[in-house]
């Protein structure tokens, strides 16, 4: 399964494999649609990895193949 994650706002908005993950008013980041289990373990990696990272200034695309 490969899945794709693609910044469409840095630090606020990215699509999951077609599923938008955005950050609500209390900073925790969310989806208002169900993601699978691999969907969001590649999410929390991306985040660890590039959102997270002060050393990464525009965020890129990035695909998880699990």
């Amino acid at each position: 399964m490969t899945i794709t994650i693609i910044p469409l706002t840095d630090h606020e908005s990215y699509n999951v494999n077609g599923h938008t993950v955005f950050k609500d008013s209390t900073e925790q980041w969310i989806s208002r649609t169900d993601m699978s289990d691999m969907e969001l373990r590649a999410f929390r990696r991306y985040k660890t990895a590039v959102i997270d990272n002060p050393r990464f200034k525009t965020h890129t695309k990035a695909t998880y193949k699990v």
